[in-house]
């Protein structure tokens, strides 16, 4: 598979703040530093910021791993909030689980400035054609 396609970031990702330091076929790892712009109402960073960090960080492991010209879209985003996180620096970390013409399953493990797991989540990805892709 190819690894030249490059890391696509989304103006969402740009606005929240978020780094992609590590990208591959296999893996990806992504950062987010916490500030009270990312907070709901209790103080505690919202649930759909996890959410997108698990998007963020499966997506680009996942497209890096399809040939040139397909590109794999979000269909199923299941995450699970752990731990309540309120300052520090948030850390996302994708692996494959199961990949396959048309589809791909990703986990996503969320953790805090203390390594522990504070969000999980699946990610399930449909494999495009370029021709298909939205947009």
């Amino acid at each position: 598979m190819s690894q030249g396609q490059p890391a696509i970031s989304s103006p969402l990702d740009e606005l929240l703040g978020t780094t992609v330091l590590t990208v591959g076929p296999d893996r990806a790892v992504v950062t987010l530093p916490v500030s009270a712009r990312l907070h709901q109402p209790g103080g505690i960073v919202h649930g759909g910021v996890y959410c997108t960090l698990v998007e963020l960080a499966a997506s680009v492991s996942a497209n890096t791993w399809l040939e040139d010209g397909r590109v794999a879209v979000g269909v199923s985003n299941q995450t699970d909030f752990l731990r309540p996180v309120r300052t520090g620096v948030l850390r996302a970390e994708s692996v494959p689980l199961q990949r396959g013409r048309t589809q791909q399953l990703w986990e996503v493990r969320v953790t805090d400035d203390h390594d522990r797991l504070v969000a999980h989540g699946r990610l399930r990805l449909a494999n495009l054609d370029g021709a298909s892709a939205p947009g």
